[in-house]
């Protein structure tokens, strides 16, 4: 056995089929694309959602409601995820990269402060939005919103 003599496993290489070369081959005529129809026709792609003339499922249900391209969509953060932060951790100055250390959010998310919840100490917090009531709350104890 050596490099001139190997050759692959029986079985294991087809040769490509050769369509539309001729009666003689088996293959001509309609080139194994059957009688008729629009799937023996050149140029022919199906619709997507085609169910072969019946009524196609994106027919059948009803549709409703309106989806808003423009929406903004922010992870909600509260004032007690904040509080939590302050206390347990001592930070006073919160950003988006403490919240996502935290896992309250991930590098993707725009991150609105909601005011539920209290705070007992002043922190400067920064994020995309605010709520007033946590815009509020926060300025009541002298720490500051930054909207970034």
């Amino acid at each position: 056995m050596d490099l001139s003599n190997l050759k692959p496993a029986k079985g294991s290489i087809k040769s490509r089929k050769r369509i539309g070369r001729g009666v003689g081959s088996g293959k001509g005529r309609t080139s194994t694309r059957g009688h008729k129809g629009a799937k023996s026709r050149s140029g022919y792609s199906r619709k997507i959602g085609f169910e072969g003339g019946q009524m196609p499922l994106i027919r059948r249900v009803p549709k409703f409601g309106f989806n808003n391209r423009n929406r903004v969509e922010y992870k909600a953060v509260n004032l007690y995820d904040i509080e939590k932060l302050a206390v347990e951790k001592d930070i006073l100055a919160i950003d988006k990269q403490v919240l996502i250390d935290a896992g309250l959010a991930s590098k993707n998310d725009l991150i609105k402060v909601l005011g539920d919840g209290t705070l007992s100490k002043k922190v400067e917090v920064a994020a995309n939005a605010f709520s007033k009531s946590a815009k509020a709350t926060i300025e009541a104890l002298e720490g500051t919103t930054t909207i970034v």
